[in-house]
């Protein structure tokens, strides 16, 4: 028998059995009994030449093509809505159907067209190891078996040909729900994954025959949604809902769309819903981002963030109103100590612990509604900055923070039952505000001059500023508390070097010497040397060539006025200890010698100049303790003063201290005005570090370096490096680069 007549005689064979099949699939036959020959037909198959076998996967497509234009499409033919969805559904059971039963005779056909036996008609390429079949968009589509061949014709013949009818019924049957309908959502999932299959192994054609359609439906949907909500909800009810319809639509992903649908379903809500609407419900004025704030709800802020986090052109302003409500609110709290402020006295204990509230406040704003997102953060820092800089009563805010620290050690010194975790932690928030400052070098300056007088009071508890100065080191570095801390050294190494000198001089007094590093101390008033008593001269000339026996290539400099001494004063009514200053036990001791002195005979006496002199004698005539009496009887002191030992001068304790204005507190303008004057110094010292690293570098990024090494101790002006530049130039520490005028070289 000729080729010819076998191939139409399988063909014939094949032919019947697939006419029985598409009877009983249509309902005409119930017999299931329709592959009889199929045992016959496959071992023929078998043994067919390629050319045949060839021949044979063209007859193979072209049963399905026949079966599903000439008998499925006319059956749908005016079929609409959740009807077709479910009678595609069924085609797709008939199709499965339809291929189980004829893989039994084309089974061994399967490795032929895998390995490129396959030859092509018109629609068919061997340029590939598998087949590739092209689709209505000429797009190639991978071939590895009859199922993949059998799913492209139900694709290209059936699914594609109803798809404009069966995509609107899709989607009118989730807009249906969106609006509270309940629907048949199993049938969605099981038409969908139609689509899927549809794809043999791709989501091309689910994403180009009906996501791309969902789509731009969604958005219409969404965008009229928007339009109504934003006029009939205030704002927290408007991200109740847009919450409320982004939660649904990934659930409905979940129950019956594919996973890839979710991120481009998600952002499409939030360009519908969230931003392109977003400036007229954020700046609700009842309800908006401001008046959120303002009502602390916390809640409607979270859900906020929620929704806007991953949408940064919308994210940015509403940094932009929390920056500016902080800001509002720390300026309020300014102007409330500026107008409660009293003859120049700020309350700074009330308005640092108002600042550190608003702080602890925000922040939890921050962490908690916004989740620690850098904007928010950066909002929080710049708001702080902008109030944290104002002068309150002419007071800057590095002297209120000075302030408040030193009063805050001396009451916990004072208290017994103090609680060191809540001072530490009032410390830890403090460090927090003097980042916000610009001017922290003028802070490190005041305080050293308060830690200096703290220091040498002797008074005892000075954990406090032990903490502080860890805590200022941890956030600005070595060089920031390096004076501090060689301040606090100094007073635990004259513990040291007063054991060794009192075990090896034997003094006939009690005395201590503090040694104190010069440079890392204030500087004080200097004066004459004065006549100080015996007793005080034998101690101060014993001391010196002890220090330079355990010392070497140090000198010591005597620092008379903040010294003080324990003098006895014997009175008519008993005697009394007197707790003074060193200038104030050498003006009561001259009064040993004599009953009554003028303001010249003392001054001729104890060699003080004339400004320390009437500070003292005041202290010890015009003030509490009257332990000298003055002629005439005023409150001031003059040249023509008289004075004299009150011996009948009494007090209930055994010991009083006897307090002396000091000078050695400058005037804050003062302060300021040193530290104005050190920084030119300080930034063409970080110039010269920065360039002795770098060697070269272009003058922006010079700029920049020397701004970000300063920031911990100030913030300086462009102008100011500029300037300080042209010093160095002119120095010749710097010289421009021959080859690229905007960079310079380190002369070395």
């Amino acid at each position: 028998m000729g080729k010819n007549l076998i191939f139409e005689d399988i063909k014939a064979k094949i032919g019947s059995v697939v006419t029985n099949l598409t009877r009983f699939l249509e309902g005409d036959n119930e017999d299931k009994t329709l592959l009889n020959e199929d045992k016959t037909l496959r071992k023929t198959i078998s043994k067919m030449c390629p050319s045949l076998r060839c021949h044979l996967c063209f007859y193979y497509e072209r049963i399905y093509r026949t079966y599903y234009r000439e008998t499925v499409l006319p059956s749908l033919k005016n079929t609409h809505g959740k009807e077709l969805l479910e009678k595609l559904y069924q085609r797709m059971i008939n199709h499965k159907i339809m291929v189980s039963s004829l893989s039994e005779i084309f089974e061994d056909l399967n490795k032929f067209l895998a390995d490129g036996s396959y030859m092509r008609s018109k629609k068919m390429s061997r340029s590939l190891p598998l087949q590739v079949l092209r689709d209505r968009r000429n797009r190639g589509t991978v071939i590895q078996n009859f199922e993949d061949l059998a799913m492209f014709s139900f694709r290209e013949y059936l699914l594609l040909e109803i798809n404009p009818e069966s995509r609107v019924a899709v989607v009118n049957m989730i807009m249906e729900e969106r609006e509270g309908v309940a629907i048949d959502s199993d049938l969605l999932k099981k038409v969908l994954d139609i689509y899927m299959q549809s794809g043999i192994g791709t989501v091309q054609v689910y994403e180009e025959h009906f996501e791309d359609f969902f789509l731009q439906q969604t958005a219409s949907y969404y965008s009229h949604k928007a339009s109504s909500w934003i006029q009939e909800y205030s704002c927290p009810e408007y991200m109740m809902k847009c919450e409320e319809s982004l939660e649904k639509e990934k659930e409905r992903v979940t129950r019956y769309l594919h996973s890839s649908t979710e991120p481009k379903l998600v952002e499409i809500m939030q360009n519908q819903l969230l931003f392109l609407g977003a400036k007229q419900f954020l700046d609700k004025g009842q309800s908006g981002c401001g008046a959120l704030l303002r009502d602390d709800k916390k809640d409607d802020l979270s859900r906020m963030y929620r929704l806007y986090h991953a949408i940064p052109q919308v994210l940015e302003p509403v940094a932009d109103v929390f920056r500016l409500h902080i800001a509002t609110e720390g300026s309020v709290l300014i102007k409330e100590a500026e107008d409660s402020a009293t003859s120049g006295i700020v309350e700074e204990q009330v308005l640092v612990r108002k600042i550190i509230d608003l702080h602890d406040k925000y922040m939890a704003y921050v962490t908690d509604c916004f989740q620690n997102h850098t904007l928010f953060h950066k909002a929080l820092k710049e708001a702080f900055e902008i109030f944290c800089n104002k002068k309150v009563a002419g007071k800057p805010s590095a002297e209120l923070l000075a302030t408040f620290l030193y009063n805050l050690f001396k009451k916990a010194a004072n208290d017994k039952s103090n609680d060191d975790s809540a001072l530490e932690s009032t410390i830890y928030n403090v460090v927090k505000l003097i980042v916000y400052i610009s001017d922290r070098d003028l802070f490190a300056e005041l305080y050293r001059k308060k830690l200096a007088r703290w220091l040498l009071s002797g008074q005892s508890g000075g954990g406090g500023h032990e903490m502080l100065i860890l805590k200022l080191k941890k956030q600005f570095g070595n060089l920031f508390t390096k004076k501090m801390e060689t301040m606090v050294n100094d007073m635990e190494l004259t513990k040291d070097i007063q054991r060794l000198y009192m075990g090896v001089a034997k003094p006939e007094v009690d005395f201590t010497a503090t040694v104190l590093t010069l440079s890392s101390w204030p500087s004080y008033k200097t004066s004459p040397e004065p006549n100080l008593p015996v007793e005080m001269v034998k101690c101060t000339k014993a001391f010196d060539p002890f220090y330079k026996s355990i010392t070497k290539s140090r000198k010591l400099n005597w620092a008379y006025s903040l010294g003080k001494c324990h003098v006895t004063g014997r009175f008519d009514a008993g005697s009394i200890e007197l707790v003074v200053s060193t200038y104030q036990a050498a003006v009561l001791c001259v009064f040993n010698n004599a009953e009554r002195l003028t303001f010249n005979e003392i001054i001729e006496q104890v060699k003080l100049d004339h400004e320390d002199l009437a500070r003292v004698l005041h202290s010890l005539s015009c003030a509490d303790y009257k332990i000298l009496k003055k002629e005439p009887a005023s409150k001031t002191i003059s040249k023509t003063d008289s004075f004299e030992f009150n011996s009948k001068f009494t007090n209930k304790k055994q010991r009083i201290k006897v307090p002396l204005p000091t000078l050695d507190e400058p005037l804050i303008d003062k302060v300021v005005d040193e530290v104005v004057k050190d920084r030119p110094s300080a930034i063409e010292a970080c110039l010269v570090k920065i360039m002795k690293e770098k060697k070269v570098l272009q003058f922006r990024q010079l700029i920049a370096e020397c701004v970000e090494r300063l920031s911990h101790l100030f913030k300086p002006e462009i102008k100011q490096i500029k300037k300080r530049i042209e010093k160095l130039m002119e120095k010749d520490y710097l010289i421009r680069d021959i080859d690229d005028a905007n960079s310079f070289k380190y002369v070395a």
